[in-house]
């Protein structure tokens, strides 16, 4: 009989690319890894992974089974999921991945609101620049609050579900003795310096993308993903800078916020869980916390349906 256990070791290597990625994610030394991927092959008879430069890639057999593993999880977690249902009571432990611009606006209340609400359901929370869905489907973590911009295709991966929470704009963020809180063309930026995250993250490219559409290429003096950064920059005189409202502290001195008038960059914001047919009520927890803080927050909420 196949070991769940090397199954999902395959997976993991097949997701991040080689064995010692999947070791360091997984807390193991790449030997442990080696050494079960090994008896995994012995198992069925068969290569299940080739040299791909410095990757490796799966065989044909490989991704054959991999298939299988991907349903044999999926009933895994349906099963727990359906058990957790008939309980109906909200588990004891979970983890959450957020991105550093959400924590103070919305995850922190959400997180003050469960321990009240749900004592005994403890949340360890993951904070990443990148919030991977793929790691719901290894199974890493149980919720993702994550984002995505108007111009990237809505695309989540099979067996995801995701909940909108929130429409969050970015703002244009100077020096408080520079120009007034006045709706703002982002053409108008086209003479300012700016402090822009880099063009290879999500909010980069988003930027660029409205500046182009907009008629101009920004002049970057700055380059940096830290919000606090860009927030120190434009407070100092030194830049002008584009951040998401709820990444704003609205008592943060020395600045000035605009919204964007013609080209409105949004990022859509959402809590997303793996599917099953029984909703899990230790994530329904969780989200329903998001959304609520979300909505406390005063941020523009999405339309219906």
């Amino acid at each position: 009989m196949l070991d769940v256990r090397r199954l999902h070791l395959l997976r993991t290597v097949a997701a991040r690319g080689s064995i010692t990625a999947a070791a360091q994610s997984m807390a193991l030394t790449a030997g442990a890894v080696s050494q079960q991927l090994s008896a995994l092959r012995s198992d069925v008879g068969v290569d299940l992974l080739r040299p791909d430069g410095r990757t490796v890639a799966l065989t044909e057999a490989g991704r054959v089974l991999l298939e299988h593993a991907d349903r044999i999880f999926a009933a895994v977690q349906e099963a727990e999921s359906a058990v957790a249902a008939v309980r109906g009571m909200v588990g004891t432990v979970t983890t959450l991945a957020a991105l550093p611009s959400t924590v103070a606006r919305i995850v922190a209340p959400a997180l003050t609101a469960l321990g009240s609400q749900h004592p005994q359901l403890t949340v360890t929370c993951h904070v990443a620049d990148q919030a991977q869905l793929r790691e719901l489907t290894l199974g890493t973590v149980d919720v993702v609050l994550g984002q995505r911009y108007r111009h990237v295709p809505d695309i989540a991966p099979r067996g995801i579900d995701v909940s909108p929470l929130l429409d969050d704009p970015l703002l244009v963020v100077t020096a408080a003795n520079r120009a007034g809180e006045r709706p703002l063309a982002l053409r108008e930026l086209a003479t300012h310096s700016l402090a822009l995250p880099p063009p290879t993250t999500d909010c980069g490219q988003a930027i660029l993308h409205a500046c182009q559409l907009a008629g101009f290429t920004p002049t970057t003096r700055y380059v940096t993903a830290d919000i606090a950064a860009q927030l120190t920059l434009a407070r100092a005189g030194l830049a002008t800078a584009l951040i998401p409202q709820t990444a704003i502290d609205p008592a943060t001195p020395g600045i000035r916020t605009a919204p964007i008038v013609d080209h409105p960059i949004l990022r859509r914001l959402f809590a997303a869980t793996r599917h099953t047919e029984a909703a899990n009520p230790t994530t329904t927890a969780v989200v329903a916390a998001l959304s609520s803080a979300a909505r406390r927050d005063h941020a523009t909420c999405l339309p219906p349906g």
